[in-house]
């Protein structure tokens, strides 16, 4: 892989990974509802997912996916339900209210681990993710040359990058907490997001697999 090529695969890397998305959403959620410390997770989850990903498309194994309109249909959909089952559990998760003025709104409490699990979820359940990796890839790599190095370099800058501009947009929401002092902008945040993510999984589900 020359110079140029990893320069032109670094500025699609870096318009894919700082375009808002499902993940970027994730994140954005928890950095406003449970802190940027906390929400870094879903960033870790989210590389992880990639990782994974990118694993698969420098396997093959994504040509089964790309070839079988089945297979392809199923991971589809699963990936579309996922992210309407994270929409309508925001949607309609409680908030207990509490007299004290600093905090008027206990947000329910949820672990480091769980936020990485649904954060990696998220990243491996959409299958626009593999086809963008495998239309991709090939793109850089120099079939003669050892295909291990120049796989190392492409995911890891994928990863690198998206982990930066998650944690970016994490910062960026935590000022958001300022605003959610009262329990009805609680409401009303959660409402949003909700519905958001339900909306890509909408998506998700009526896109074809030729996009």
């Amino acid at each position: 892989m020359t110079i140029e090529s990893w320069i032109m695969y670094l500025a699609l890397v870096t318009a894919a990974t700082a375009t808002p998305g499902p993940a970027v959403l994730f994140i954005i959620t928890n950095s406003t509802l449970h802190g940027w410390k906390k929400a870094s997770w879903a960033a870790f989850g989210n590389i992880a997912g990639l990782l994974l990903l990118g694993t698969i498309t420098i396997s093959g194994l994504s040509t089964l996916l790309l070839t079988s309109l089945l297979f392809f249909t199923i991971l589809k959909f699963a990936g579309a339900a996922y992210l309407i089952y994270l929409g309508l559990r925001i949607l309609f998760q409680k908030t207990s209210h509490i007299s004290s003025i600093e905090k008027p709104t206990r947000i329910p409490k949820i672990s480091s681990q769980k936020i990485f699990i649904q954060a990696f979820t998220v990243a491996i359940s959409n299958p626009k993710a593999v086809v963008f990796l495998t239309a991709l890839f090939p793109q850089f790599i120099n079939v003669d040359g050892s295909l291990l190095p120049q796989f190392s370099v492409l995911i890891i800058t994928l990863m690198a990058f998206s982990f930066f501009f998650l944690m970016a947009y994490a910062l960026l929401a935590q000022r958001i907490k300022y605003w959610l002092d009262k329990p009805e902008r609680v409401k009303i945040f959660s409402r949003a997001s909700g519905a958001t993510f339900i909306g890509f999984g909408l998506l998700l589900a009526t896109s074809s697999n030729s996009g």
